[in-house]
């Protein structure tokens, strides 16, 4: 008789532990059942941040948050951010000892172990550190056991004078291999940089790609681009380029590894934020959450990276329900080019949603969308990015939040949806406070929360229920030179948690 060797028989056990065992019931005839999947806390979560804005008047405060989580399989755990240094990367050098990174060894050998820029120490209290270093790196960090399910930290920049004044607002990002950027440009006003960075030890390389509204356009400086481990680039995107180019779709692959990956923008008139990369460019719908209440200027960008052209009918999800802008009833986008949409004062004053809706009969391939928003007057004009953005299935975070400038904008899709929000202690002191909104279908509820005893930058805490789909974003007010600006952020599901099987209690769930 043949016998499995003993290396194959462990890897069928494994296969057969990961995707539940069938168990048979006594009787040959009955039907096989399947043990479910129960949900997790991950155990590791990564993050990195880009490098704040150059600018020499500056200051940028990050606030680390892990919301408190049941059933974690640790009452111990760190988390902890640390500089990753800015590297003038030499566009086509794939090798990384040609881009002078040198290798891992000699690196760690020349380097001095960094002191941590944040560190958390527990659950359901946030930590903020202030920079004001016009040279501050970028960071990356991790965060395992107790304090890695939902970890999340915010950077916020308030730039006072200058050029591209105003406030820069980002979550920092899990790593991954690719991400689709739209609402781009290298026009002559605009100054918009590829902040790419690397959390790892291993050197990767990048490409760059870019699109405009004919299509794709000729980058070949954007070809591997060499980013040494624990390091950040920025990458001017109109050095890629032969000519001022507007309007454009932006996309940024590892050749290996993973990388985080955002844009900033500084604009001449309107001041300057983060672009950030869409979080899914394959769902049918495109929401695209928390439009302002004060902005009196919106841009559509949108991109269709799939061979196929597509058609998007457009809902404005407003407080009262969702209409179809007059004169805007739909976009039709070719394939491979930027179709870019100027919707003016579309909310009329009041928060709202944009919602894109795939027509039947059109392209099937993943389609890329970004909000443009702009609020001020003449001489006072600032702006900020809005992307497309996933529903929130468990639980998602913000922190970063302040007592007088925090706009909370959720909006209910398809069905109600019951919302606990709980915003955590601040950063100085106070303590913890639940409440609980309901979201009718259809409509965009913006709240602004009022809380006695918070001192210092808190975090929120969104655990949707009642069986709708969920988006969210924040708008952030910041006083700046005693003006006021702002920022916005969508805010995606955190994925605190994994599925495994329940035949498997000891699965190791590590999520980098």
């Amino acid at each position: 008789m043949n016998r499995l060797p003993l290396p194959l028989l462990g890897v069928l056990v494994a296969l057969l532990a990961l995707t539940g065992v069938a168990t048979m019931r006594g009787d040959a005839g009955e039907e096989q059942t399947t043990r479910q999947a129960q949900p997790l806390p991950v155990e590791r979560t990564a993050l990195t941040c880009p490098r704040p804005t150059g600018a020499a008047a500056q200051t940028t405060w990050y606030t680390g948050f892990t919301p408190p989580t049941e059933s974690v399989r640790s009452e111990e755990g760190a988390a902890t951010l640390l500089p990753a240094p800015e590297h003038t990367p030499d566009p086509g050098a794939t090798d990384p000892d040609e881009d002078g990174g040198g290798s891992d060894e000699e690196n760690e050998e020349d380097a001095e172990a960094p002191e941590p820029v944040l560190e958390l120490t527990e659950p359901g209290l946030p930590v903020t550190a202030t920079v004001d270093d016009a040279d501050a790196p970028a960071l990356t960090g991790t965060a395992d056991h107790l304090l890695a399910p939902g970890w999340t930290v915010q950077q916020t920049t308030v730039v006072d004078s200058g050029e591209g004044k105003g406030a820069l607002g980002t979550s920092c990002q899990t790593p991954d291999t690719e991400f689709w950027f739209t609402g781009a440009s290298a026009a002559e006003d605009r100054h918009d940089y590829v902040h790419v960075t690397n959390p790892d030890e291993a050197a990767t390389v990048v490409d760059i790609e870019v699109y405009g509204a004919e299509g794709e356009l000729d980058a070949e400086q954007g070809q591997g681009i060499t980013v040494p481990g624990h390091s950040g680039v920025a990458i001017r995107l109109a050095t890629l380029l032969g000519e001022a180019e507007p309007d454009l779709a932006v996309h940024v692959a590892a050749r290996s590894g993973r990388v985080g990956a955002q844009i900033e923008v500084v604009d001449e008139s309107l001041g300057t934020d983060w672009l950030p990369p869409v979080t899914d460019p394959a769902a049918d719908t495109l929401v695209l959450p928390g439009i302002p209440a004060g902005v009196n200027g919106v841009r559509l960008s949108v991109f269709a990276p799939g061979g196929q052209d597509v058609s998007l009918n457009v809902g404005l999800a407003g407080p009262g329900g969702t209409i179809t802008p007059a004169g805007n009833e739909s976009v039709n986008v070719v394939a491979g080019t930027v179709t870019t949409v100027e919707l003016g004062d579309l909310t009329q004053g009041e928060a709202s949603s944009l919602v894109l809706t795939r027509q039947d009969g059109t392209g099937s391939g993943p389609v890329v969308a970004s909000l443009h928003v702009v609020a001020g007057g003449e001489g006072d004009r600032e702006s900020a990015f809005l992307p497309a953005t996933e529903p929130i299935d468990e639980r998602a975070t913000i922190s970063g939040n302040t007592t007088s400038g925090t706009r909370l904008a959720l909006l209910a899709l398809d069905e109600t949806v019951e919302v606990d929000l709980t915003y955590s202690a601040g950063a100085d002191g106070g303590e913890p406070v639940t409440e609980t909104y309901t979201v009718d279908p259809g409509t965009t509820v913006e709240i602004a929360p009022e809380l006695d005893g918070t001192e210092g930058n808190y975090a929120i805490t969104l655990e949707p229920s009642g069986g709708g789909t969920l988006h969210a974003a924040r708008t952030l007010l910041v006083d700046r030179d005693g003006a006021t600006a702002f920022t916005t952020q969508t805010i995606p599901d955190d994925g605190s948690t994994v599925s495994v099987p329940e035949t498997d209690p000891d699965l190791s769930l590590l999520v980098d």
